[in-house]
């Protein structure tokens, strides 16, 4: 059987596993307006909207401003502070907030189930409490994208089986750190675009050249990732990085803003990296501590299950790229 042949016949296997797309009504947008009449005081209005849901939507402000559309009151400290949408989904997909201050400067937030709440500093100079708040919203939001990212997290797993602990595995992580923290910064300022299908189908593949690393390492075999691991962990960190950037893409990130929103996003995600590795370590020396002895059937089974779960991975984000095509 030909390489084009088997893999058409192994994306033909996975296709009835991978998710379909619920049919449902189309997608729809709601945009508001807010434009401020007075210092800290605004009319607001929407000006798209989906047919008598405007009752329904539970729009929640500031927890210091006081909402009755069309008035909006915020008093002296303005509109700062975090926006959501309690119900999204339920009658709009998305919904985009402008906010236009009295000498006439606009800004737009885009609130979606990807980025359920907004954080508006105001229009004037950012003070301490809007850049605590700033901060605390792209920190948390870092944390949770490496925590809920299994793809990273799995290629993480992989360098530390690899590399296992020291000074060496230290080395390592921060090579990791330093190409996904370079990639992210250039994706998300727009030097740098990569379509996403593509991209996600390389991270998965990314996952599998770790596995197999890691058999070649249970054979004897010294493989690239054991040889250079901070090359390895540097050149993919590039390519996860990109995939980072997708979570801050849509966002309706203000320019001036980006930056630190940047800084702070990749903070958030550094923290999740290191409970993950602090949380792997511990595991470790449990099972040294115990003098756990697993099974010889067992010893490539870890190894074997990673490069099969990125595998399916990539056999069903490569189907999403070819079907595109």
């Amino acid at each position: 059987m030909s390489l084009r042949a088997l893999l058409f016949v192994l994306l033909a296997l996975a296709a009835p596993l991978l998710p379909r797309p619920v049919a449902a009504h189309q997608a729809t947008l709601g945009v508001l307006e807010f434009r401020e009449m007075r210092p800290g005081a605004y009319i607001g209005r929407w000006t798209t909207l989906p047919k008598d849901s405007e009752n329904r939507i539970e729009l929640k402000m500031p927890a210091h401003c006081f909402l009755r559309l069309p008035e909006l009151n915020c008093g002296d400290k303005g509109l700062v502070g975090q926006m959501t949408i309690a119900n999204l989904g339920e009658d709009m997909s998305a919904a985009i907030i402008r906010v236009t201050s009295l000498d006439g400067k606009t800004n737009s937030y885009t609130i979606s189930a990807a980025n359920p709440v907004v954080t508006v500093l105001g229009t004037g100079a950012p003070t301490l409490e809007t850049w605590l708040e700033l901060g605390k919203t792209y920190v948390n939001l870092g944390i949770d994208h490496i925590l809920l990212g299994a793809d990273h997290l799995l290629f993480v797993l992989g360098l530390i089986w690899i590399v296992q602990g020291g000074w060496r595995l230290f080395k390592t992580i921060t090579a990791f750190t330093v190409g996904h923290s370079a990639s992210l910064a250039a994706t998300a300022f727009g030097w740098i675009g990569v379509p996403e299908a593509p991209l996600n189908a390389c991270i998965a593949l990314s996952i599998v050249f770790v596995g197999v690393e890691i058999i070649k390492q249970q054979r004897g075999e010294i493989g690239l990732t054991a040889r250079y691991p901070w090359a390895v962990a540097f050149s993919f960190g590039l390519v996860h990085g990109i995939g980072f950037a997708s979570a801050l893409a849509g966002l309706g990130l203000e320019r001036r803003i980006l930056p630190a929103a940047l800084l702070f996003f990749n903070v958030g995600v550094e923290i999740g990296q290191i409970l993950f590795v602090a949380l792997v370590l511990a595991l470790i020396w449990a099972h040294r501590r115990l003098g756990a002895v697993m099974p010889r059937w067992g010893v490539e089974l870890p190894a074997y299950a990673i490069g099969s779960v990125s595998m399916f991975w990539f056999l069903g984000r490569l189907a999403r790229v070819l079907v595109a095509v």
